[in-house]
């Protein structure tokens, strides 16, 4: 029996209206098939499409050191083409990210200011577009740890201080996410400073993870290792007193419970009390230093040639953001006597006196004959007058003073009539005088200003850059 289709009046449908119903259906017949044909395509793919890496990537929760996994991880300066095929773990931050399609994504990732390159790409059953699509994702400056795999380059990646090998990423989970939009870029902040020289950006440089301080941990390190060679023992003497120490100098003073109390500027007093105590030779490594001229020339060289074979890529490192000439000195380091420093000078035209002290500007000018005649930027000053300065000396680096030391008075009564003349009550210091009564071998000392020698070694514009919360009458922060 054949369907006769009616129109809204009831009336059979003429024959082109008929047609253009028969039309009508046969377009949405088709649109049902295509429908029905894109969804199945799609559940297909998306069964296909089952992430297979899923536990091999995320952001992990927060590290409350509830378990410990007794893992080694690597570190990247360690990191080399003999190690090729080797599986390793490592933390580090991720420097920079970029996906190539759906399929690759290459890492640089930082430790300090060593950097390496890894490669995630998607493996069967092992990385999915999934874990390559959240890796390219991850903020730069997240720490991130990866498992991967040691590779030799097939050639040297020149972006990163590891030239010869590479990972290949078989893991990565994000241990601590940063900011999406950073106040300032790692490429920002370590720009030489010649290209800051005309705008306001170079004041609000920061030294991030520069390997000045590296440098400088080195200079404490190389100091320790000299003096426990040589039989001398660590003290930490006390930085509250309750008497300003050396009284010459302005001191810091705070409130103590019901009382005051001040910053110690410097140990000297203490490490006196231990040399009457017998122990002979000491030091302490502190807000300032310590000991005497042949054993302070060994130190400084011993310092030098430490930091030039130990930490010759933390100073090209530094020599590629501020430039600087190497700093010369001799194997033997020169010593002038204070008479001769003055005829140099009077040489060179500089009116001064035979007992005059050397200002800044004289010093500088002395730093600059020395190293033209002598070829070093290291020398010490010795045999100043004695009815001026008692047994002083000082020592210089690229023209400035970075220690000037003395023997001590270690005779009690002359050591309270020195104090009585300086304005010192000897009350205030009692213990101290005390600690002389006993009998005191003669002995010597001097203070070192780590910071200073940094700054001078590196021939950095500003002490402010060797210290890492620098400290100044307009600064209490960060």
């Amino acid at each position: 029996m054949e369907q006769v289709h009616l129109d809204e009046n009831g009336e059979p449908l003429s024959k082109k209206a008929l047609a253009k119903l028969k039309k009508e259906q046969e377009k949405e017949r088709r649109k049902q098939e295509t429908a029905a044909r894109l969804a199945a395509e799609k559940a297909a793919r998306e069964a296909a499409d089952v992430d297979y890496a899923a536990d091999k990537y995320g952001v992990l929760p927060v590290n409350q050191s509830s378990a410990r996994h007794n893992e080694t991880r690597v570190r990247i300066a360690d990191i080399t083409p003999e190690r090729e095929g080797e599986r390793i773990k490592l933390r580090a931050r991720v420097h920079t990210s970029r996906a190539q399609g759906n399929k690759l994504c290459f890492f640089q990732l930082r430790q300090g200011f060593d950097t390496i390159q890894a490669v995630l790409t998607v493996e069967p059953e092992h990385v999915s577009k999934h874990m390559v699509k959240f890796a390219a994702g991850i903020n730069a400056e997240s720490l991130v740890v990866i498992d991967a795999t040691v590779v030799r380059s097939p050639e040297p990646v020149k972006s990163c201080s590891v030239q010869d090998a590479e990972l290949r990423v078989h893991q990565v989970f994000v241990e601590s996410t940063s900011a999406e939009r950073l106040p300032f870029t790692l490429e920002d902040a370590s720009r030489p400073e010649a290209d800051f020289e005309n705008t306001e950006a170079k004041y609000v440089r920061v030294n991030l993870d520069t390997p000045i301080f590296r440098i400088q941990s080195g200079v404490c390190q190389l100091f320790r290792e000299f003096l426990y060679a040589r039989g001398f023992t660590e003290i930490h003497s006390p930085k509250l007193l309750g008497a300003a120490s050396e009284g010459g100098a302005s001191v810091f003073e705070v409130n103590y419970f019901k009382g005051r109390a001040y910053l110690a500027q410097s140990p000297q007093f203490y490490k006196q009390m231990m040399i009457c105590a017998d122990f002979d030779k000491v030091f302490e490594i502190g807000p300032h230093y310590h000991e005497v001229l042949d054993l302070f020339d060994e130190l400084f060289v011993s310092i030098f040639k430490g930091l030039e074979t130990r930490f010759a890529k933390e100073l090209e490192a530094v020599n590629r953001q501020y430039p600087f000439e190497p700093f010369q000195f001799l194997e033997k380091s020169l010593r002038l006597t204070y008479p001769e420093a003055i005829a140099m000078l009077r040489e060179a035209g500089v009116e001064i006196a035979d007992d005059e002290d050397l200002n800044t500007e004289k010093e500088r000018i002395l730093g600059k004959l020395v190293k033209a005649k002598y070829n070093t930027d290291f020398f010490m000053l010795d045999k100043f007058p004695l009815a001026m300065y008692s047994n002083s000396y000082d020592f210089f680096m690229r023209g400035e003073e970075i220690l000037s030391g003395a023997q001590r008075v270690h005779d009690p009564v002359m050591l309270e009539e020195r104090a009585r003349e300086h304005g010192v009550d000897p009350s205030t210091i009692q213990p101290y005088l005390d600690a002389f009564k006993y009998g005191v071998p003669p002995h010597a000392g001097g203070g070192i200003g780590l910071e200073r020698v940094i700054m001078l070694y590196l021939n950095l514009f500003n002490i402010r850059r060797t210290s890492l919360f620098p400290r100044d009458p307009t600064r209490l922060e960060p």
